[in-house]
């Protein structure tokens, strides 16, 4: 096998190397069916005893209770976008709140705007999204159907470290990129999805959980895929389920209880990995900047710029060299992104660190 770079991509984002060493040993044929997880039915007993796992998994790690569905369903927050929407508005409820701290909110307020007449509550392009909304900034409409926030900004590095607050007003999140990196208060929320190439399994499924009276609101006109209460009348399978994918993240959570410990210990690696990091752009005098504010710092995505665009170049080629790989920043800011989800290794991180003070003797 060639050997494993340190993968510090934004997503899809690399996974827990006891997870792949497993997916590889079953790929062929999982003990039973004797056909890969990819062949097997999706109304099989062996994938419903798969699919259950995974969210029994789900909701000892986050303490879900009986009054929230889990939903697996497909299309990325692309299409969360449009479905919190055309779910949760409604003739009483015409309108939602959106807080704006980066990219991904922009495009979720850009869809639900064909739904509706949404408000942006607070909007952080002023300043190239480097901040989260100031404490008595914002005003909740109280009539509004939902609020809505995502939780981490991957491509500016701006993370909330705790909920929002929303009033009585439903509470919507996009946790796509750092969703099960800490233990969640469920029960704030009304409803909270992440995709999942990002924090708990490949590209080609996308987890909803959402509280169940919420989805009485569900039009039943709506088209049957659309329609969240249909999904959870069919128990996730209105339709043949990217079981490779839910296979996947069965076995993270796995991971997450068995071999890390629970949420706890996780957000603890989390803070130790990003402080790593973080302590070194600090001390560089200017030499690293970052791009958020400090009390908006993402654990999962440390944004930074050089001095200059060749000494990125040099930084990303050369870290390229020790096995540091896809840490180029996107470029609506530019510099580098080290993407340090949960399955990145502590020796990975180290090694980035290492290397960034290496550069920084080299080129002062």
């Amino acid at each position: 096998m060639t050997e494993r770079a340190y993968n510090f991509s934004a997503g899809p984002a690399v996974l827990p190397e006891p997870v792949l060493a497993e997916v590889q040993r079953d790929l062929l044929a999982l003990p039973g069916p004797r056909a890969s997880v990819m062949e097997i039915s999706h109304r099989s007993a062996t994938f419903k005893e798969i699919i259950g796992a995974a969210e029994a998994n789900l909701r000892k790690l986050l303490s879900i209770s009986d009054d929230y569905s889990v939903l697996f369903l497909q299309g990325g927050s692309r299409l969360q976008f449009s479905m919190i929407p055309m779910n949760l508005l409604s003739d009483e409820r015409p309108s939602a709140d959106y807080v704006l701290t980066g990219a991904w909110g922009k495009h979720a307020m850009k869809e639900a705007r064909k739904h509706g007449k949404m408000r942006v509550v607070w909007d952080g392009s002023d300043t190239n999204y480097n901040r989260l909304p100031p404490a008595g900034s914002y005003e909740v409409n109280n009539d509004a159907a939902y609020f809505y926030y995502a939780s981490n900004e991957t491509i500016h590095g701006v993370q909330f470290p705790g909920e929002p607050e929303s009033g009585r007003v439903p509470l919507v999140c996009d946790a796509s990129s750092d969703f099960l990196y800490r233990p969640l208060p469920i029960d704030r929320y009304g409803l909270i999805y992440a995709c999942a190439q990002k924090n708990i399994g490949p590209a080609g499924v996308t987890i909803v959980v959402v509280r169940n009276d919420l989805l009485e609101r569900c039009d039943e006109n709506l088209p049957g895929y659309l329609n969240y209460k249909t999904h959870a009348d069919a128990g996730s399978l209105l339709n043949t389920a990217p079981t490779f994918a839910i296979y996947v993240v069965r076995l993270i959570t796995d991971w997450l209880l068995n071999d890390i410990g629970g949420l706890d210990k996780m957000y603890a690696l989390n803070q130790a990995k990003s402080k790593l990091l973080y302590d070194v752009v600090d001390s560089s005098d200017g030499f690293y900047v970052g791009h958020a504010e400090t009390d908006a710092r993402s654990l999962m995505n440390v944004v930074f710029r050089l001095p200059s665009e060749e000494l990125t170049k040099s930084f990303v080629a050369q870290a390229d060299e020790r096995n540091l790989t896809a840490l180029g920043g996107h470029r609506s800011v530019g510099g580098i992104r080290a993407s340090i989800y949960n399955a990145m290794p502590l020796a990975g991180v180290e090694a980035l660190r290492d290397f960034m003070v290496e550069f920084l003797l080299a080129e002062s």
